[in-house]
């Protein structure tokens, strides 16, 4: 059975990664403060779309990487750390601009508005990257099926991922007034979440990995 540890380990990823800004939140910001809220959970709802390709995918083949090529968890586990460090850089660099500074969009349909937010989701290097490189640092071969496990911690990121960005679009204007009149609020915000993911990338390049073989 999967460990708390690790349910809290991938939501605190997931949450660190979440409040930085990306493909996702920009998009889903800039469409918000455009077309207003209920474009932006139409939105929401592709980007969850394309979260849920990427867990099926995850589910599907991990047993068979970890099996097949033992030594592709240690290049993922230093990939993923990687990444991390280069999240928390953007986060802490001097210059980062904000993601509540929209983009002007044109307004569409609600369709359309779906499908260019599932599309977002699918070319976000954020999530590919959880998904293939952070995720599995989180299961355990000795602990029951990795499929089981992929899946329980790829629901976990959809939740935690879905819950921010649905608030995001929720207060995306006001938010965007409310940085906008007080930035030393957003470097505080970024040296935060900056910090938490620099520890996180040490500690998941520091930590002793699994043995991939031991798969039942």
């Amino acid at each position: 059975m999967i460990e708390w540890t690790a349910i809290a380990g991938i939501a605190l990823v997931e949450l660190g990664m979440v409040l930085i800004p990306g493909p996702n939140m920009i998009y889903l910001i800039s469409r918000t403060i455009t077309q207003g809220r209920r474009a932006g959970y139409v939105s929401l709802l592709g980007v969850a779309a394309g979260f849920f390709v990427y867990l099926v995918a995850a589910t599907a083949g991990l047993s068979a990487v970890f099996v097949l090529v033992p030594v592709l968890y240690t290049a993922l586990k230093f990939a993923g750390a990687a990444y991390l460090l280069w999240l928390a850089w953007q986060a802490l660099r001097p210059g980062g601009s904000s993601a509540f500074t929209p983009r002007e969009l044109p307004v569409d349909s609600p369709r359309r508005l779906f499908t260019m937010g599932f599309v977002t989701s699918l070319l976000n290097p954020k999530i590919a990257v959880l998904y293939i490189s952070l995720l599995p640092q989180f299961i355990d071969p000795a602990g029951g099926p990795v499929a089981i496990q992929s899946l329980l911690l790829g629901l976990t990121q959809i939740a935690i991922g879905v819950t921010v960005n649905g608030l995001i679009v929720f207060g995306a204007g006001g938010v965007a007034v409310f940085l906008g009149r007080r930035p030393i609020w957003l470097k505080v915000q970024r040296y935060i979440m900056g910090t938490v993911l620099a520890g996180l990338a040490i500690h998941l390049a520091l930590g002793k990995a699994r043995p991939a073989t031991a798969l039942p």
